[in-house]
């Protein structure tokens, strides 16, 4: 059933503003952000501008000296009245997920509850933040000398969040940069603005309680001008971005030689072997393939499956995943919803045909609109790709060899858990693979050899811990996300050596 409530959410950042400087500035123009399931406007979104990138980044480094000199109580006790005021507001933020980046409601649900955990944790490691002593007696000159080094706060985070997890990915980036010290200016993905505006709307006000500086924490939303403006300026001295590898690598160009955290995109790679639990590795392509609509970097794109058991494996399959719920993100049945707007459908139904035209089967699909709901025409639209397993997919494909970001899996045959992981590492991505065994022999082989910065054993491919170092490698990325790694990589050592007393 179609969920007929108002698209209007109430919001509490201040309509048509930016959080930029000690205030909210009125934004010269707004932007509609849209409902992706029937194209119904959810908000006015403030667009800004590169004078406004300009006037945070002045905010942001004036701010530098006062945010790195909190103490680490107060930087704890600042994530976690955050983190309790989000867990306060949880249903309120879920709802609004859903209407503008079109999830269904289930994986609306774990953004949010990742978020929280997010915080908590990083409150937690804002107390472990430390340095060590180093023997410099190693050396002659070093007798009697006393070194250690601490960690300073790097300065000034520019977080840049993709729409997928626009709520989560910000807070990934922004809680590390609070624990460590450093102002920091967010910038959301101008298709998903509105949570993540929710966000540091809370977190200002939680700022001012502490009696801090609210440019402790902007966020500009806009286009291309508006990112480069802020990645550009040398201030900036760390740019955190999750997104497209194409644009990660114009980011790291742009920053340059300053540090930049890219955590880009990926085409997982999802083994399973002969011995495998074919049940359970369907269960977990079922859960892993098409959460969010497809739309994750840790989807499930390649499945690689050893000859005995890829007949069944693939039959099994098609029969679940014909069986997801597909229609109105809003209500908690739905499995599966249109993705993010038109142009990503148009794109991934064309990499569906050029997959076809080179010999893959449709297993499941064929990737068509389809009218979930007969009474919305919305439903129906070019955004709506059925979920679809192809079988057979040529290695060459761009549906196999590039990131697809929706609801479709691949299936290929191979002869064994060795040609799999071959298989796997011929690609110029690497963030997270899978295999299903009941081998610890070829379990262990895959997290050896397996060329990306996770290896999930019989478990979700998309399962992500939010504790963990999270990262790739290859066109996946650099740098690593999670709690304690982030405040890391947001941080700086400064070396100490001292002799006591003058020879």
């Amino acid at each position: 059933m179609t969920d007929t409530r108002p698209l209007a959410q109430p919001l509490l950042a201040p309509a048509g503003a930016l959080p930029i400087g000690d205030g909210w500035r009125p934004a010269a123009e707004t932007s509609p952000v849209v409902f992706p399931f029937d194209g119904g406007v959810v908000a006015q979104a403030p667009v800004g501008t590169a004078a406004d990138s300009a006037d945070a980044l002045d905010a942001a480094e004036a701010a530098r000296a006062e945010v790195a000199a909190l103490t680490t109580a107060q930087r704890k006790s600042i994530l976690t009245a955050v983190h309790d005021r989000l867990r306060a507001e949880a249903e309120r933020i879920e709802d609004l997920l859903i209407l503008e980046t079109g999830k269904p409601r289930v994986d609306c649900r774990t953004e949010v509850s990742r978020t929280i955990v997010t915080l908590q944790a990083t409150a937690e490691e804002a107390s472990r933040i430390h340095g060590e002593t180093v023997p410099l007696d190693l050396q002659e000159l070093g007798r009697g000398m006393i070194g250690y080094y601490t960690r300073k706060p790097a300065g000034v985070v520019v977080a840049i969040a993709g729409f997928n997890y626009p709520l989560l990915l910000a807070t990934h980036k922004l809680a590390p940069a609070i624990a460590a010290g450093c102002p920091v200016i967010v910038k959301p993905a101008p298709n998903t603005p509105l949570a993540t505006l929710e966000l540091i709307a809370i977190v200002r006000e939680v700022l001012a309680d502490h009696d801090v500086t609210p440019a402790a924490v902007q966020l500009v939303n806009g286009g291309p001008s508006v990112g480069e403006t802020l990645v550009r300026d040398p201030r900036a001295q760390v740019v955190s971005f999750t997104g497209s590898a194409k644009i990660g690598h114009l980011i790291a160009q742009q920053a340059a030689p300053r540090k930049t955290l890219l955590e880009l995109g990926s085409n997982t790679g999802f083994i399973v072997a002969a011995d495998a639990d074919v049940e359970a590795a369907v269960d977990a392509v079922v859960a892993g393939g098409f959460y969010a609509n497809g739309q994750a970097c840790i989807s499930v794109q390649r499945i690689l499956l050893e000859r005995p058991v890829a007949d069944r494996f693939a039959a099994h399959l098609a029969e679940r995943v014909a069986e997801l719920v597909v229609g109105d993100p809003r209500d908690a049945a739905t499995n599966v919803a249109p993705v993010i707007n038109a142009a990503s459908g148009e794109r991934i139904r064309a990499m569906i045909d050029r997959a076809v035209s080179a010999g893959a089967r449709v297993l499941v699909g064929p990737g068509e609109s389809r009218e979930a709901d007969p009474g919305s025409a919305g439903a129906a639209g070019p955004a709506m790709i059925r979920p679809t397993v192809l079988g057979d997919v040529p290695a060459d494909v761009d549906v196999w060899a590039e990131e697809i970001f929706g609801p479709v899996v691949c299936l290929t045959t191979v002869d064994s858990v060795d040609e799999a992981i071959d298989l796997v590492n011929d690609s110029r991505y690497g963030l997270q693979a899978a295999i299903f065994t009941s081998s610890l022999e070829s379990a262990f082989a895959a997290v050896e050899r397996l060329e990306v910065g996770g290896v999930v054993v019989n478990e979700i491919p998309g399962f992500r811990s939010d504790i963990m170092p999270y990262g790739g490698v290859k066109d996946s990325g650099v740098g690593r996300e999670g709690p304690r790694y982030a405040i890391e990589e947001y941080t700086v050592t400064r070396m100490a050596m001292i002799r006591p007393r003058a020879r």
